[in-house]
């Protein structure tokens, strides 16, 4: 929606720019009359009306380069996309943390009694902090499951790219309820 409200600011100050710059040329070719000119002018000083009009156009292109400028000025969004930057011999490698989020997924969805997976990455010093969020099936024994998924995730993790893995947290959010749970009863 940003994009869409700068473009028009982009598109009003730049007809307001062309319709002053063509107007500054009329002038001085002569085409706007020199008494036109200076009754506008003396509008401006004199006429509530006329100074109040200018002065508002003024304010709101004023407002709008600004913006633009801002714009203009500030880092480019595709150097706040989070990444893990390594290098090699070769040259740099940078890995997205969604990449990381997904490898994350993969390795953990290989664990049976596994449901519903969400993973979120944070960047320490120490290396990958991993918080995965599951819900289990209730038929496996969920220590022994949790334990199993940190160290799939932590082996897979550091195998694929190399990056070392401080810690995998699982939080178990709930027990799946199987389709079964109610069985009919023969008579």
């Amino acid at each position: 929606m940003a994009k869409i409200i700068d473009r028009f600011l982009l598109v009003l100050f730049s007809l307001a720019a062309i319709a002053a710059l063509i107007f500054c040329l009329m002038a001085s070719f002569g085409f706007v009359p020199f008494d036109d000119a200076k009754s506008y002018l003396t509008n401006i000083y004199n006429d509530n009306y006329t100074a109040v009009t200018f002065i508002a156009v003024c304010i709101v292109l004023l407002i709008i380069a600004f913006r633009l400028l801002f714009i203009a000025i500030r880092p480019s969004s595709n150097s706040n996309v989070p990444s893990i930057d390594q290098r090699t011999e070769f040259g740099d490698i940078k890995i997205s943390v969604d990449t990381i989020e997904n490898l994350a997924l993969k390795a953990a969805t290989r664990s049976r009694g596994v449901r519903d997976l969400k993973a979120r990455v944070k960047v320490s010093n120490a290396g990958l902090d991993i918080e995965l969020r599951t819900v289990v099936d209730g038929e496996t024994s969920i220590p022994t499951l949790i334990e199993e998924i940190q160290a799939a995730v932590k082996n897979h993790l550091e195998d694929i790219t190399g990056i070392p893995t401080a810690s995998v947290s699982v939080y178990v959010a709930n027990v799946a309820q199987s389709a079964n749970t109610f069985k009919s009863r023969v008579e």
